[in-house]
């Protein structure tokens, strides 16, 4: 009788496991591995890319960063120790921790907030044409902060968000 040493299952397979396994969730895989290219092509490649960083250098310092900030719309802004969202005429802006997202008023079907009957946790919800939805909660210092932030939401969304945009 032959016996086998270590586990006779087979690993397990899907996207459960892998998150590949679904088409289209990650990148598709390039030709070669970057370390594989001749010399000359990784030469050439890491030029063009000092020359863009160059030029966007040169871009930055030509405009006024007054420029990239300002409009005369109002501003919504709410943050606590992990959290912050940010709403102006660029769109909303989502932070948690080290993970970002943005979306471009166009990208919005629409913004829920919910303030909790007990508690301190502000809700905001940034739901997507497509049935997605952001959800992220601030803890305000306190329950009054709720009433101000929905006024200041208000404004921005009667200012820039047009339901009417399709």
């Amino acid at each position: 009788m032959e016996q086998r040493i270590g586990s006779s299952s087979q690993p397990l397979e899907g996207a459960g496991f892998d998150p590949a396994f679904v088409p289209g969730l990650t990148s598709p895989v390039t030709e070669e591995p970057e370390d594989t290219k001749p010399a000359e092509e990784k030469d050439v490649e890491s030029e063009d890319v000092e020359s863009e960083e160059a030029e966007s250098e040169v871009e930055k310092q030509e405009t006024p960063a007054d420029e990239e900030e300002s409009s005369d719309g109002p501003v919504f802004e709410a943050s606590d120790r992990r959290a912050k969202i940010v709403a102006d005429h660029k769109g909303v802006r989502l932070a948690l921790d080290d993970q970002r997202c943005e979306f471009r008023w166009d990208e919005i079907g629409a913004i829920e907030t919910e303030s909790p009957r007990f508690g301190k946790r502000y809700t905001i919800t940034v739901h997507t044409p497509d049935r997605r939805w952001y959800p992220i909660e601030i803890e305000a210092t306190a329950r009054a902060r709720f009433k101000e932030w929905d006024e200041q939401l208000d404004a921005v969304l009667d200012a820039y968000f047009d339901e009417n945009a399709e």
